[in-house]
């Protein structure tokens, strides 16, 4: 009897264990994750707009905050991604539509070289802004999983749209919508 005594309180407690584990998560869902607030219809302040990045090409630094204000379609690619190969025509059209209504498009590098990223603005004729998040700390706290990935921030500096995958015209078109809308 001992001898299946002491294998059994092991399974016992481990499947206690899991027990409390699946509670645990199961509980807390998605509920902090910012893809989960905007698909509730809440708009969260966008994660690490204070940090400063280097625009690409030039010494200076900027902020997410400081385009407070703009409506902001927030791209982070990478050069050699082939999906952000395929949208930056569309991105380069809704700059002109967002200049138009006080707003910008701002790109994002993500795990690329600065040569290479030059190289890419320059072959789509890219005219908006575009920082380097060298460190991956700015993508991280957007949640950026992988590239292409796209955000609306409203003029509060709020994430309206979370985009995980490449935009298409048909997704373009929705969130330009809304971004004009507000």
């Amino acid at each position: 009897m001992r001898r299946y005594a002491v294998p059994g309180l092991i399974i016992a407690i481990a499947a206690g264990l899991l027990v409390v584990l699946a509670l645990g998560v199961s509980s807390r869902g998605n509920t902090g994750t910012l893809d989960s607030e905007v698909a509730h219809g809440q708009t969260p302040p966008a994660p690490n707009q204070h940090m400063a990045l280097q625009l690409l090409g030039s010494s200076k630094r900027t902020t997410l905050a400081s385009l407070h204000g703009k409506v902001v379609l927030l791209n982070v690619f990478a050069s050699w991604c082939t999906p952000c190969q395929t949208e930056a025509p569309l991105l380069r059209h809704a700059q002109a539509l967002l200049q138009a209504h006080n707003g910008t498009v701002v790109g994002v590098t993500y795990q690329d070289n600065a040569a290479n990223d030059l190289n890419f603005v320059h072959k789509y004729h890219l005219n908006y802004p575009v920082l380097r998040d060298v460190s991956g700390n700015f993508a991280q706290g957007l949640g950026v999983t992988g590239v292409p990935e796209s955000f609306l921030i409203n003029r509060k500096g709020e994430v309206q749209v979370v985009q995980r995958f490449q935009l298409t015209s048909k997704s373009l078109d929705k969130i330009l919508t809304k971004a004009l809308a507000g």
